[in-house]
């Protein structure tokens, strides 16, 4: 088998067929860090249900779903702000702040750059590093930031390394961010996935400070990525004027709109929580003990390994791993981590065992 020159994002799983010259549906996507349970199934029978409702327009002010999401974050309606997905919210976000120059806790996602990059800022990255683990020591961290900053942007817990800031870091980073006059754009989306969500989750910290932006989605917790929705929060009132929905009428599709049960199926919600805690453990302890490996201790639903046999590297493991029908994720495009990285997600528990047993069979 060839061996693979390019890194893929996790739902690529068409063009990783092709490649590899196997059928889509033979492959499991450990790379995709979404929800192995799928879609809640109030969510599915609720689109059931109403898939005349594509007739209709939405409510151009989807109460009803603003309504499901404040119950279920505790945000209050008129500081949430829906869009496309978290990548059209980041966009949104980078548009109407146009910082000069925006700071980025790296490795991390390379969407917030290229947003960043594509309305004219200019872009620092505060790389963390493999031997503090990839954790942050808040009070070097304060001392990275100045006046000359006008956006940080922070993915907690975050992709690729699934290390969390904690809520009381996070407050003291706004602090010094508001004292510098800091605007803080922090994506959630894996917040869901944390062990306890109060003590990571930083959106009552919005009614705090107005210098805040909490970015969230349903494509991983909630299984639902070809919904395109995601959520915003924040009160600082000249961002929620500038980016009202009414601005853009129907911005958010019908089924979308519908699917906002899913943010009430609390047995759904408690289920994942305690799947997803459980195979953390396991697995964890299963590949820790592997001398040839660094593990990372996760936060959210999937783990940052790291490839310490000399002559092994991320491209091999993912080939090993992709013959058997698995694709985890090779991140080697990854600024600041390289070809020594792999990353996979949380599946159901037997899916998991077949994913250990494979990656600790070659390395």
């Amino acid at each position: 088998m060839a061996v693979l020159q390019d890194s893929f994002h996790g739902s690529d799983l068409e063009v990783i067929a092709k490649r590899y010259h196997m059928e889509q549906d033979s492959i499991i996507p450990y790379g995709s860090n979404v929800n192995p349970l799928g879609i809640s199934p109030l969510a599915r029978q609720a689109l059931i249900d109403n898939i005349d409702a594509i007739k209709a327009y939405p409510d151009r002010d989807y109460i009803s779903l603003k309504t499901s999401i404040s119950n279920y974050c505790g945000a209050a309606p008129d500081h949430l702000i829906l869009g496309n997905g978290t990548s059209n919210l980041i966009r949104l976000t980078l548009e109407t702040l146009s910082p000069k120059k925006t700071l980025i806790v790296a490795p991390t996602y390379s969407e917030y750059s290229r947003a960043a990059k594509l309305v004219g800022s200019e872009v620092d990255t505060y790389m963390l590093k493999n031997l503090d683990d990839f954790e942050i020591d808040i009070d070097m961290f304060l001392k990275a930031l100045n006046e000359s900053y006008e956006l940080l942007i922070i993915c907690n817990p975050n992709n690729p390394t699934s290390k969390a800031l904690t809520r009381e870091q996070m407050d003291t980073i706004l602090e010094r961010c508001l004292e510098l006059d800091i605007f803080v754009m922090v994506d959630e989306t894996y917040v869901e996935f944390v062990k306890d969500i109060n003590h990571i989750s930083s959106v009552i910290l919005t009614k705090k400070y107005e210098n805040l932006i909490i970015l969230r989605s349903v494509s991983k917790f909630f299984a639902a990525p070809g919904i395109r929705l995601g959520y915003a929060i924040t009160s600082n009132k000249d961002f929620l004027e500038a980016t009202s929905n009414g601005k853009v009428p129907w911005n958010i599709n019908t089924f979308a709109s519908i699917a906002g049960v899913m943010f009430e199926d609390e047995h759904y919600i408690n289920l994942t929580k305690s799947l997803i805690q459980t195979e953390r453990n396991l697995i964890y302890s299963a590949l820790s003990s592997r001398k040839t490996i660094k593990v990372f201790k996760p936060e959210a639903n999937f783990v940052l390994i790291k490839l310490l046999k000399e002559e092994q590297t991320a491209s091999e493991v993912f080939d090993y791993c992709i013959e058997r029908g698995f694709m985890i994720r090779d991140c080697t495009d990854y600024e600041g981590l390289g070809e020594k990285y792999i990353r996979f997600c949380f599946m159901k528990p037997e899916q998991n065992d077949n994913i250990v047993n494979t990656i600790l069979e070659i390395v």
